[in-house]
């Protein structure tokens, strides 16, 4: 369990009732279209706490994040307003600034229960860059704005492994909690490392970003059974093994080759360390004018073709294996799920699990995002994460920044 507050120990807290004035920070940041902030699963999330807090009769004042300067998701928060008003029984105030004589009246004027979103905290200047909580606190943006607020509410998780002064600088000045998403998605992303498992634990292992999840691998060996491989990492562990795949065949692209580079020497180190923990690939999938098509691992003589998936037999595998598990747990999509011929693999794992009474974690935006494309239900996993960098920063044990702050002693 965590050092940390929650929301619990605040509506316990004689000297901050109900009727007194949260900040709360939830990460809304998500893709723009034309725009326009569409809809994702964070806003549903976050809502349940925005929720809790309002009907509890605080005064809710939002903070949250969208794209970074000079990106073209780098917009304003007065449609997200709108999108999480959706799932609250109560209106979405917006206000275009984060602090100031404007933002002090405007929350001044909030009555119990109301929700006031602030302005893209990154269109603040004092937001970025990182640095320690110390100087993020004394900045005019968290001076100024925690002077007309009671205590602080950290929910966004996501956004947990970076030090910005929205995550770090409140809980140096306000009595701060965890927000339920917070809550949960901390005791679920460090269970692989804290919870006792009676039985085998499992973890498929994919995506596009080897760096990342060969840390993962390397930092959970001491806690993981069997680590299932596919996409990028999977073929570059396969090279590692002698296999002719897991390099770039064109000069026009650079999945394999850099990363390749990059872990190489991590690569072979774990599979020395810890062969028997390792399961890869036997058969790889690819397009063949338009229609998938498999081959053996141990029949590629050289690679000439994009694979695009685990093969059938590896998917069967892995979901025996899955099957037998007291746990398993998901990062990286094992292939190209977007393309239904070539989401076998990933959605053969998930089905698995979802199949299974184990515990079960799905971490990362892509592979949660194949349960809503393959109509699977989230509530037959114990947990789906909608963090990603500090989903990675858990499982190979870095410390996050967000976290820290809230587990430093406070005012």
């Amino acid at each position: 369990m965590s050092s940390f507050d929650t929301i619990d120990t605040l509506n316990a807290d004689t000297d901050i009732a109900s009727e007194k004035r949260v900040l709360v920070r939830v990460d809304l940041n998500s893709p723009i279209s034309d725009g326009a902030v569409q809809d994702n699963r964070r806003f549903e999330r976050h809502a349940q706490t925005v929720q809790e807090l309002s009907d509890a009769g605080y005064h809710v004042i939002l903070l949250a994040h969208q794209g970074r300067p000079g990106d073209d998701d780098f917009v304003s928060l007065e449609g997200h307003a709108s999108v999480l008003e959706t799932y609250l029984d109560c209106d979405v105030k917006f206000i275009d600034d984060t602090y100031g004589s404007r933002v002090g009246e405007s929350i001044g004027v909030t009555e119990p229960g109301d929700v006031l979103l602030l302005e893209n905290t990154r269109m603040c200047e004092d937001e970025l860059p990182e640095a320690d909580p110390e100087t993020k606190a004394d900045t005019t943006f968290v001076q100024s704005l925690s002077g007309h607020v009671d205590a602080y509410v950290n929910d966004a998780y996501s956004a947990a492994h970076r030090s910005h002064a929205s995550l770090v600088g409140f809980p140096s000045v306000l009595p701060s909690y965890a927000g339920r998403v917070m809550e949960t998605e901390y005791e679920a992303n460090t269970a692989i490392a804290k919870k006792e498992f009676d039985g085998t634990v499992i973890m498929a292992v994919g995506g596009t970003k080897a760096t990342d999840v060969i840390d993962v691998i390397d930092n959970l060996g001491e806690s993981v059974d069997s680590f299932l491989l596919g996409g990028v990492v999977g073929e570059l562990f396969l090279r590692a093994s002698d296999i002719p795949v897991g390099f770039d065949i064109s000069s026009e692209t650079d999945r394999y080759d850099t990363q390749w580079e990059r872990n190489s020497e991590v690569i072979n180190s774990i599979l020395t360390d810890h062969a028997d923990q390792i399961t890869l690939a036997n058969d790889l999938a690819y397009d063949d004018a338009g229609e998938r098509a498999e081959v053996a691992v141990d029949s590629i003589t050289d690679k000439s073709v994009s694979f695009m998936d685990i093969g059938t037999a590896t998917a069967e595998l892995y979901a025996d294996m899955i099957r037998d598990a007291d746990a398993a747990f998901v990062k990286g999509a094992l292939g190209v799920f977007e393309n239904k011929d070539f989401a076998v693999g990933t959605v053969q794992v998930l089905e698995a699990i979802a199949e299974t009474e184990c515990f079960s974690v799905v971490g990362g935006g892509d592979t949660s995002r194949a349960i809503e494309m393959y109509d699977m239900n989230k509530t037959d996993f114990d947990h789906v994460s909608i963090a990603g960098g500090a989903y990675i920063r858990a499982l190979t044990g870095e410390p996050l920044a967000g976290i820290e702050a809230l587990e430093s002693e406070t005012v």
